[in-house]
């Protein structure tokens, strides 16, 4: 971990001590597509004829074209279609484990990435000021007397800004990042000299020592114990599908996160984008086949999370002439959990039409991003002062969440 010394502490101390179990808590998930992602071509809305029109050689085939041979949108409602390599993702929908919100965005202008995810991340309206991101908010709002097993973790190495002003977090990469270096490597000769040194002590110092001894203790047998996916699920070989493994297991072993954040970079397809296969397809695919084996990871434990997919922007309804897409306006957001009212698209299709689009050629935003967070964590995660969590605004609900 490479956060402050006092959050690798309280992540220390809170993750893996405790003589008295703590019941496991729910964990939020947090997915972010950095770049940009193309929620026209990740969710197809095959049933608007302008989608083919403003998109002749990137528009994924209808699920009904018996000419197309390289693949097709598979068909949720007779209006969207999911992008062929997202089909790990339509069993889940299917069960009603996901669900999908379209037109979804902010009320950036700039079209810039830095300027997009700031806001987006700091969970506010386009040049509003707010102290800390969004998650940052949520966590520190909560329910103070609730127990938790674990404070928020960022995947990786650095904390996101959604975080910034959690009560605690820290940046986790693995759980060899949970170690104390010694001279000889010999952990169990520290371990039994440290016990000695403590066992009679009654200062606080000594109760310190003796709760790190425990950290050690509990760390190794999480270190060692199987290591196999559970439920058969197949991780794909990338390091955002071993983030995700990383938190089924701290869940697992009932010591799970508050709230884990993870980032897939790479989404901004101004060139050859590829339609079923090439750049974004191959993108897609490692986002489904990773959540898809998360979600079978954790088995009946996915009851007590939920996982948001979030960008900062979608693109530009029309393929440029270099066969990609420019940076545009509402993109496409994504829920996964047992509590997540799934196998619906929601929000309101705005159209493709010239007079509909925003801006040089949009899809135009239709259901704030801030609805979609503001209900998951109401209804979620018992958030009940969502106006210290995105100030200034007053939440819709869309029902995404039972």
């Amino acid at each position: 971990m490479t956060d402050s010394c006092p959050s690798r502490r309280a992540l220390l101390r809170s993750l893996f001590f405790g003589l008295q179990p703590v019941k496991p808590g729910r964990t939020l998930v947090c997915v972010f597509l950095r770049g940009g992602a193309d929620g026209l071509n990740m969710i197809v809305p095959h049933g608007d004829d302008r989608y083919y029109t403003l998109r002749p050689t990137l528009g994924v085939p209808r699920p009904d074209d018996r000419t197309a041979d390289d693949g097709r949108a598979i068909d949720l409602d007779r209006f969207y279609g999911l992008h062929p390599a997202l089909a790990p993702l339509r069993p889940i929908y299917s069960a009603g484990r996901l669900a999908i919100v379209h037109a979804a965005g902010s009320d950036d202008q700039t079209r810039s990435h830095f300027e997009a995810q700031d806001q987006m991340e700091h969970g506010v309206r386009m040049n509003q000021i707010a102290s800390g991101g969004w998650l940052g908010r949520h966590l520190r709002a909560r329910n103070a007397a609730e127990e938790r097993a674990m404070p928020p973790v960022a995947l990786g190495t650095s904390i996101p800004e959604s975080l910034r002003g959690a009560p605690a977090a820290a940046t986790l990469t693995s759980l060899d990042d949970f170690s104390i270096n010694t001279a000889t490597g010999d952990l169990r000769g520290l371990a039994e000299a440290l016990e000695a040194l403590y066992s009679a002590d009654s200062t606080a110092a000594a109760a310190c020592g003796r709760e790190t001894l425990e950290v050690m203790r509990r760390v190794e047998r999480l270190k060692h114990g199987a290591d196999a996916p559970a439920h058969s699920a197949s991780y794909p070989d990338h390091e955002f599908a071993r983030g995700l493994r990383l938190v089924a297991r701290l869940i697992q072993a009932g010591v799970g996160p508050e709230a884990a954040c993870l980032d897939l970079g790479g989404w901004d397809t101004h060139f050859t984008q590829g339609a079923v296969s090439g750049l974004l397809p191959g993108l897609m695919r490692t986002l489904a086949e990773s959540l898809a084996a998360f979600d079978a990871d954790l088995g009946d434990s996915g009851e007590r999370v939920v996982t948001v997919v979030m960008t900062e922007f979608g693109r530009r309804a029309y393929e440029n002439v270099s066969f990609g897409t420019d940076h545009g306006r509402a993109g496409v957001m994504f829920l996964m959990g047992g509590s997540v009212a799934g196998g619906k698209v929601y929000g309101a299709w705005p159209g493709l039409g010239e007079d509909r689009m925003d801006g040089p050629g949009d899809l135009a935003v239709t259901t704030d991003y801030r609805d979609v967070l503001a209900e998951v964590v109401a209804r979620g995660f018992g958030q009940s002062r969502l106006g210290d969590v995105f100030p200034g605004h007053t939440p819709s609900f869309r029902g995404v969440m039972r």
